[in-house]
């Protein structure tokens, strides 16, 4: 179960060391895009846009990698005084019943809008911006099965905690 856990882990921790480059990339496109309009007088909606992009990208397909590191949002109100076994028991709950089929929930509802905007390759957000619309709502079904990948990989190591084999 470990060596499937570490694999899928994996997954997720690749695509967080890709993906954390894009919050400089973006902090470096938003502090051109202040100098430009404010310095300059030039502004571009497709370079707002990429921002927008950008900003989407960096927390839809970092949202697997945030699980792995366990730094996302979380309420301890049940397992601040849990133990090992408690606490562990609480995260198969949350991932069994809660996040995976939320997450294939999402998937399935969003893949229609997904599939459409691939045929007509739907373009811009706004006159002048970015033609790839299609590739923003691509990003929907990633989020999804990068969460999922990870809440089964964490589902493992909770399991092997469950059977006594590791530590939380």
């Amino acid at each position: 179960m470990n060596k499937l856990a570490n694999h899928l882990n994996s997954i997720n921790r690749g695509v967080g060391r890709i993906i954390r480059w894009l919050a400089l990339i973006m902090v470096l496109v938003q502090f051109i895009v202040v100098v430009l309009r404010y310095v300059y007088g030039f502004s571009s909606i497709a370079l707002n846009e990429s921002v927008l992009y950008m900003h989407a990208a960096l927390f839809m397909l970092g949202a697997g990698y945030t699980l792995l590191v366990d730094e996302h949002v979380r309420v301890d109100i049940f397992q601040a005084k849990a133990s090992d076994a408690g606490k562990a028991r609480i995260d198969v709950f949350g991932h069994v019943i809660l996040l995976i089929p939320s997450m294939l929930a999402l998937l399935y509802w969003s893949w229609p809008s997904v599939r459409n905007a691939w045929a007509i390759f739907e373009g811009p957000l706004s006159v002048g911006g970015i033609p790839a619309v299609f590739l923003l709502k691509s990003l929907i079904p990633a989020f999804c099965v990068l969460l999922i990948v990870q809440s089964l990989a964490c589902l493992l190591a909770k399991l092997a905690v469950l059977a006594g084999n590791t530590r939380a």
